[in-house]
Parts: C-alpha cells; structure tokens; sequence
C-alpha cells in the first residue's frame, strides 16, 4: 500500500524528529529545494496534504509490559526462539531417554526427555523459557535446582532433523539462552531452527587457530556465502569458502573460540547441527517469486 500523500513540511509538523538530518536541520521543505519525502511529489495532485501520523516504532523479542518500571520484581517475562549464537556455556547430558513422567493421555511418549546439567545458566530461568542446546531451540520443561539441570522435551520432528539423537550421558552441548531486550548482539540472528546436520570432513591446526571444514547437503550449501554467517552447533561462524561443487565449505576457530565450544573435541565424521543466515532464505524465496512471475509474464 502506497504512503499517504503528504508533503515534507506536514510531516515535520506532526513528527520534526522523523525528518531530522545529519548535521541538524529538517529536511527543506518542496518550496526551498528539490529535497522531498519519496512520496512528497505526489502531493500536489492529490489535493490538500493531510496530517502523517505514525505509529511509534516497536520492536520486541517478548510480550513485555507497557511499562518495565512497573512490573515487580518476582514477575518474569518469557523470551523466546532467538539467540546470537554466541555461546554461553559447555553443558553436561545427564540422561537422554523416554520421559520418566507417562504422559498425560497415556501409551507411550513419541519424543524424549533430555537433562543437562549446568553450572551457571539456571539464575533467572524459569518453565517454558528457550534454551539453544547445541543451536536447537528448545524448551525448559523442568528444572532441578539441587542437582542444577535443565529437563527439555526432544520432539520426534527434533530427533530426525538435528543431531541431538546421537547424544549421551557426559557428551558436552553448547548452551545459550534466548536473548532479552537488553541483550547485546554479538553474533548474528539465530533461531534455534535448525536446517539439518553436516559432516565434519576435516580439521586442520593453523597456528593457534583450527581449520573445520564440513560436508553439507546442497539445499544448506546455496545458502551460503563467503564472509557470511552459519550457525553450526548454536555457534555464529563466519564462511571463509563454500564447494557447491564439493559439497563443503570451511571456518576458522581462534583459541577463545576453542576453549568454550564443544566442536573443537569433535572428531572427523562427527555429526554438526548447521543453520544458515535467515536472510539467505528470505532473499532465495523474494527471488524464486519475483522469477515465477517473470515466467507466467512472458508465457
């Protein structure tokens, strides 16, 4: 839908701050230069400009309260389905198993109970919070604050799709919380969705650094790119190359990396949990649609 007809200087009227420029200044007005809102030129034919009223901008990664100030202190906010894939600690399998509770409708559970013990992470989380646990989103169904775990519900579409099946007692996972709104952005957008696993073909020292290089399906592989993001195991890593042709593509762990993830004690031929950059999807669907439509055009 196109913007409402309204020139620069009704639209200063309502929100001057909207129009502020670098340096200071509005932006002048269609009497003053030829410097307009896009959609100012229309102006003129469709008659009197009307009030530009905009909505104040929101952004939120949860349903807060209109105000924070007054929520009490022991109120909680549930955050889900988005992380940075910057890992907050090494977790520790407990158990993975079927649910040790029979469920609710009775006969047997389809999924299963996964438990992982944490030294740090349980403070301020609480039931239904999102925990990535080597980058699949998942949700705390209970917690045990005197043997300090965390107990998620591990779907059977979960099982099939990432590589948490394989896990057992003692394996370590990557944990990170979901963020807040006061979080900070120190790696890149990651659901916790993950797109399907990979195959770790290689690992090659460089100094103190370590060369991975893993085998992905081609589906995964197109969305890639070189100096772009991937998640692969909850962790944000940047591409240095991709092989569509091979099949692979490759990243480079410094020491800190190393020492707070689980890949590194990987071994060749292991299974990685891998999500490419949701803007790659976005993009690669605007484009198959905007080529569909091409073609129906010219047929």
């Amino acid at each position: 839908m196109a913007p409402p007809p309204a020139t620069a200087a009704a639209a200063a009227a309502v929100r001057p701050h909207l129009l502020l420029r670098r340096g200071g200044g509005v932006l002048p007005s269609p009497q003053s230069g030829p410097a307009t809102l896009p959609f100012a030129t229309r102006a003129a034919a469709a008659g009197p400009a009307r009030r530009l009223r905009l909505p104040p901008p929101r952004f939120s990664l949860s349903p807060v309260p209109k105000s924070l100030s007054s929520a009490s202190p022991s109120s909680h906010i549930p955050v889900r389905s988005l992380f940075t894939g910057i890992v907050e600690e090494i977790g520790r399998v407990r158990r993975l198993g079927p649910p040790l509770a029979p469920p609710s409708g009775g006969g047997e559970a389809p999924g299963l109970d996964l438990e992982v013990e944490t030294k740090t992470l349980l403070a301020g989380t609480q039931l239904g919070d999102s925990v990535a646990v080597d980058g699949t989103c998942l949700t705390v169904a209970a917690i045990d604050p005197a043997a300090s775990t965390f107990t998620f519900g591990v779907a059977p579409e979960t099982l099939r799709r990432t590589s948490l099946g394989e896990r057992a007692a003692g394996d370590g996972v990557n944990l990170e919380r979901a963020l807040t709104p006061s979080s900070r952005m120190g790696g890149h957008f990651v659901q916790g969705h993950v797109d399907g696993t990979g195959e770790i073909a290689a690992l090659r020292p460089d100094g103190d650094s370590l060369w991975v290089t893993v085998r992905a399906p081609p589906e995964i592989l197109r969305l890639l790119v070189p100096k772009g993001f991937v998640a692969v195991d909850g962790t944000s890593l940047t591409v240095v190359s991709v092989d569509d042709e091979g099949g692979w593509f490759d990243f480079m762990l410094v020491r800190y990396t190393q020492d707070n993830i689980v890949l590194p004690k990987k071994k060749v031929g292991d299974k990685v949990n891998l999500e490419a950059d949701i803007l790659g999807k976005y993009v690669e669907k605007l484009l198959a649609g905007r080529v569909e439509a091409a073609a129906k055009a010219d047929s």
